[in-house]
Parts: C-alpha cells; sequence; structure tokens
C-alpha cells in the first residue's frame, strides 16, 4: 500500500467511526441561553445557504441508455481491457500502468498544470533511463541524446486515434467523475479540468534550443544534488506539465501537442455539437 492510499485508508476509517459513534448517541436537546432582563432579544439567524456547484464549461453527452460500469474501487479488470482493445496488448503492457488506472488518471491530470505531477502517479511507465546533461563551456544544458529516451512513447502517442481514444474517455467518464471527487473535488466536473490542464499544455512556450539548466541546490547550502532544474527562473516557475514538454525537445513536443490540440478538438467540439 502507497503512503497516499494508507493516508486516505485512516481518514476514512476516522470518518465511518465518527459517522457510526454519531448514529450511537442519544439526541441532545440544544442549550439556548436566555436574554438577561430588559434585554432585547436577537433570534439567530438561519444558517447561510451552501454555494450553488459551478457551472459545467465543458458538459459530454451523457451516455444513452447508461452503462453499468464497475465502482471505481472494483474496475481496473475493465478498464484495462477497455484500453487493451484501443490500444492493443504490446503498447498497454510497454506503456500504460494498469493498476489504479482511474485514479492514477485524474491525479496526474490534475498535478500537470500545477507544480509537481509526481511519477509515482502517472498512468504511463516511466521513461528508461537517465536525464542527460551536457556541458558546453561555462553552462549545462539538455542533452541532444535526452530527446531520443522519450522517442518510443511520442511514437506511440503519435499513433492513437484521437476520436477512439476520446470515445473510450466518455464511456469510462462515470468510473473517472467518481475518482476525481475522491480525489478531493466533490462537485468539480472532471472534464473542464481536463480541456484548462490541455490548454495549459498548449501554451508551453517555443524555446531555443539548447536549454540551460543547472544542479538543484537546497537553501542554507550544502553539495548540489542530482535533480536538474531550468537555470531560467521563468521556465521553472511554468507548470509541470510545461516543463515536461521543454524536456523532451521540440520534435517530440511538437508531436505531443498536436495530438493534445487532436484530443482537445473531439473533447469539446464534439461534445457541443452533441448539446
Amino acid at each position: 500500500m502507497t503512503r497516499a492510499y494508507g493516508v486516505a485508508f485512516v481518514v476514512l476509517l476516522v470518518v465511518a467511526g465518527a459517522a457510526l459513534w454519531w448514529r450511537h448517541q442519544r439526541p441532545v436537546p440544544p442549550i439556548v441561553a436566555m436574554p438577561a432582563p430588559g434585554a432585547a432579544f436577537s433570534p439567530t439567524p438561519p444558517p447561510a445557504a451552501p454555494p450553488p456547484p459551478p457551472a459545467i464549461k465543458h458538459p459530454l453527452p451523457r451516455p444513452e441508455p447508461p452503462e453499468n460500469l464497475p465502482p471505481v474501487d472494483r474496475a481496473d479488470a475493465f478498464i484495462e481491457n477497455e484500453v487493451v482493445h484501443l490500444l492493443g496488448r504490446k503498447d498497454v503492457r510497454e506503456f500504460i500502468e494498469v493498476h489504479g488506472l482511474a485514479r492514477r488518471f485524474v491525479a496526474t491530470v490534475n498535478n500537470l498544470a500545477g507544480d509537481d505531477a509526481s511519477a509515482s502517479l502517472w498512468p504511463v511507465k516511466p521513461t528508461p533511463g537517465h536525464f542527460q546533461a551536457q556541458v558546453r563551456g561555462a553552462e549545462t544544458v539538455i542533452g541532444p541524446a535526452n530527446a531520443a529516451r522519450y522517442t518510443p512513447f511520442v511514437r506511440f502517442a503519435q499513433t492513437i486515434d484521437a476520436r477512439r481514444a476520446v470515445g473510450l474517455y466518455r464511456r469510462l467518464y462515470p468510473i473517472l467523475q467518481a475518482a476525481y471527487e475522491d480525489l478531493g473535488f466533490p462537485g468539480k466536473y472532471l472534464n473542464d479540468r481536463v480541456v484548462e490542464v490541455i490548454d495549459n499544455l498548449l501554451a508551453t512556450p517555443a524555446i531555443s534550443e539548447p536549454i540551460v539548466v543547472r544542479r538543484f541546490a537546497a537553501d542554507g547550502g550544502g553539495p548540489p544534488s542530482a535533480l536538474y532544474i531550468y537555470a531560467d527562473p521563468s521556465l521553472e516557475a511554468r507548470s509541470a506539465g510545461q516543463k515536461i514538454l521543454l524536456r523532451v525537445g521540440h520534435e517530440n513536443a511538437a508531436v505531443l501537442t498536436a495530438k493534445l490540440g487532436e484530443i482537445r478538438a473531439e473533447l469539446v467540439t464534439r461534445s457541443a455539437a452533441a448539446h
């Protein structure tokens, strides 16, 4: 069990225990403070109404009739079978992390537009090899061999049929939405976040290569770590997803953003037409 799932399990136990305890208590009449003699009585105002849920920007059409899908915690085998049907067993075995795929997908999508997208949560397997840096004069840059590490995955992504992929996403959407709400976003619409993150990735700037990097050094001194960060603070401040696209090289990034553009068009244009 990973630390994240362990924490979630403990939280669920505490919540369940509190709910069970509450149901077995006798109702206690509330204590009402009486006003002092001669003081004006001010009735307690009614509680404020909860804010309305945010409007959905990019609604997906509801399946007709609704499909009887498994709950998110028992959906691994079902999702794996559907993904194999879309991509083929060989590519799934090589590139996709099928265990907990629904939760991995929503966690990674949500994190890509943030500061950190932990590789331990990725729905795809880590890229083999290590980051390749190269010293050029007084600077350290991303080495030209680094992009080659990502080429097999980029070629795989290029072959994905965007229409079929979005069709599968729509079919699995109730499972993914449940996983997103479990992640800590009850009432929030996952597809709006998906489109938002795609737009963030498509806004990745085009930077002249080679890109200068430096070893990360913690505050307070000490030797530099094995971790590289972008030397330009404006690049290092970019989202996790944009920094990944900068790292994979121009040609690979162009292929991936083109595929993201196809997927966005399928998600937004066809969904709008269905309504």
